[in-house]
């Protein structure tokens, strides 16, 4: 799978976005949604979000696992572990590059959060490629790799990071800032 058919999947994973405008529902060809009320949480999916965001039209909601100290138990454990611990969701880079970098003043510490996320990648990575390195070296014909998500599949698959999802894309209008 190509890695922006990845993220396209990836942005349909549902976040909350806060409004500050009032609105009905709007009806489109993947459903109906709203309806929006200035102040008051509601649920989108992440290109919606992000299409309101760039509009000034909303305020993002991160997501749960998306706190300093959930990322850093995940790493602890993903450093711990020797398998690869479940991640908080199948998309986590997807949908941390489209929120951190179109709106990293609605998460607190998103640098920090920016910088934990890629300790993650990497560590993962680091371990992926060592799982491969192994499983080749023993002539093994296959191998069990519980909890990868697409996106670190095929990040192996295309032998690189696609560019698209590089950790330091993670910005807006081209402004590059290192995760």
């Amino acid at each position: 799978m190509d890695p922006y058919e990845i993220e396209f999947i990836g942005e349909n994973r549902v976040v909350s976005i806060i409004p500050n405008f009032t609105y009905e529902k709007i009806y489109l060809i993947c459903g109906e949604f709203g309806p929006f009320r200035a102040g008051l949480p509601m649920n989108v999916p992440l290109w919606l979000a992000v299409m309101l965001k760039q509009k000034q039209k909303c305020r993002m909601v991160p997501p749960d696992w998306m706190d300093i100290e959930v990322l850093e138990n995940i790493k602890e454990e993903e450093k711990r572990s020797r398998f690869f611990t479940k991640m908080p969701n199948e998309h986590y880079m997807v949908e941390a590059k489209l929120i951190l970098g179109n709106a990293p003043e609605d998460v607190p510490r998103a640098s920090e959060i920016k910088t934990i996320i890629k300790d993650i990648w990497d560590i993962r990575m680091s371990k992926l490629r060592t799982s491969i390195d192994t499983l080749m070296k023993s002539g093994g014909n296959y191998g069990r790799l519980d909890h990868l998500t697409m996106m670190e599949i095929n990040s192996m698959t295309q032998k690189t990071m696609p560019t698209s999802l590089n950790t330091s894309t993670f910005s807006q209008s081209g402004s590059s800032q290192n995760l």
